[in-house]
């Protein structure tokens, strides 16, 4: 057995990056003649046709390389990608899968199947997912999918209806981005006289394979819906700040009993930030400094991240779990105790301090280092894909 000295370093579960989108990267300084003026503007204006509508496997590729790289070397083990590339379907997931398997990163992958281009696009977005599922299950390893659609605004009741159904017979959970703004509940009450968690529960689908990224802008009832139902959740704090979607409600989320995990969007990646943003934001918001120890949003970054993809064993250091870990030197400037080691890590580390990695007992990164990752090369492709993707902006 290799012994790993770790003198003055913290042994930890590595980070569970629950909800991503990695070629968001790729958008990362974009030229924009203007900002877009609201989360809708956001979607119509920018995101969709800018980045989203114009990515192709070679694009997905390197923003996937460059940024499981980036997340390595932070203490990142496992992530959730939600791909949407609508014409990029077929294939796009297996090609992405490629990356992830060499990189040797726990990975969750799924398209975001939307009818918002068309009917048929759709479907092809559901079929890439559930090939995607039973592929991983045939090759077994550190990849593995699940089911998703985007939102009520952009599917049918039919279509979500149907995605749930395929997601029961394949025993994963479905994904779905929930109320990330004012936009979605405006629109679901004034066209189904009823809010999007209501809704989902008017369908049937309501559960606990419902997984629904954002939810910023929830109503009591709807709480209590998740509560009840099951439905798990996760937590984007940085880029609900970045669109200017709101705070949701994780504090009340969690004391009604929610399973609650924490993930970066696609926004910012080291995920030492996402979780001193979900400690500091809703302090200020609650005005409260009880509110959302560091204790527990540790566990949101680790093992609740995993419990709200339906992992198992992982995201906690106990025998028979999976070896996914992090060491994090932690010599502060003052003395680490059992009482405060939480907080110091939470308000005084970041990516840098990472020193090795482990995901399934195989070491990722030593000494900070990430290891068979030509830094060079994988910034370059993804310059190269960047540009691409710049040179179609009018």
């Amino acid at each position: 057995d290799e012994i790993i000295e770790a003198a003055g370093q913290t042994l930890s579960p590595g980070f569970v990056n629950a909800h991503a989108h990695l070629y968001g990267v790729l958008a990362h300084g974009l030229p924009l003649a203007k900002a877009p003026s609201g989360f809708w503007p956001f979607l119509e204006d920018f995101w969709w046709p800018l980045v989203e509508d114009r990515l192709d496997h070679e694009m997905i590729c390197a923003a996937t390389d460059s940024v499981m790289v980036e997340m390595l070397r932070g203490g990142t083990t496992t992530v959730y990608d939600c791909l949407e590339a609508p014409y990029s379907l077929p294939g796009c997931l297996p090609a992405q899968a490629e990356v992830a398997r060499a990189r040797g990163m726990r990975a969750v992958l799924s398209f975001e199947s939307t009818e918002r281009v068309s009917a048929e696009n759709g479907q092809l977005g559901l079929k890439e997912n559930a090939d995607f599922v039973r592929a991983c299950r045939q090759a077994g390893g550190l990849v593995s999918g699940l089911m998703c659609f985007h939102t009520t605004f952009s599917c049918s009741a039919k279509f979500i209806q149907q995605a749930f159904e395929m997601g029961r017979e394949l025993g994963v959970p479905v994904h779905m981005h929930c109320s990330e703004g004012v936009h979605e509940p405006e629109y679901a009450l004034k066209h189904f006289g009823l809010r999007p968690i209501e809704y989902y529960e008017s369908l049937g689908v309501a559960g606990p394979g419902m997984l629904a990224s954002q939810c910023v802008q929830l109503s009591e009832r709807e709480i209590a819906l998740m509560a009840e139902r099951g439905i798990r959740m996760t937590h984007m704090p940085l880029s609900n700040c970045e669109v200017g979607a709101g705070i949701a409600p994780v504090p009340e989320l969690l004391e009604a009993g929610v399973t609650v995990g924490l993930g970066s969007d696609g926004y910012v990646n080291d995920f030492f930030e996402v979780v001193r943003g979900a400690f500091l934001i809703h302090k200020a918001y609650k005005q409260d400094p009880r509110v959302m120890p560091a204790n527990k949003v540790w566990h949101l970054a680790t093992e609740g991240g995993a419990r709200a993809l339906g992992l198992e064993k992982v995201g906690r250091l106990a025998p028979g779990w999976q070896a996914d870990l992090q060491l994090i030197d932690s010599r502060f400037p003052t003395p680490t105790e059992e009482h405060n080691l939480y907080d110091q890590l939470v308000l005084w580390r970041n990516h840098t301090h990472v020193r090795l990695v482990m995901v399934g007992g195989a070491v990722r990164v030593r000494d900070g280092v990430v290891l068979g990752a030509d830094e060079e090369a994988i910034r370059a492709r993804t310059h190269a894909a960047a540009r691409k993707l710049w040179g179609k902006v009018s």
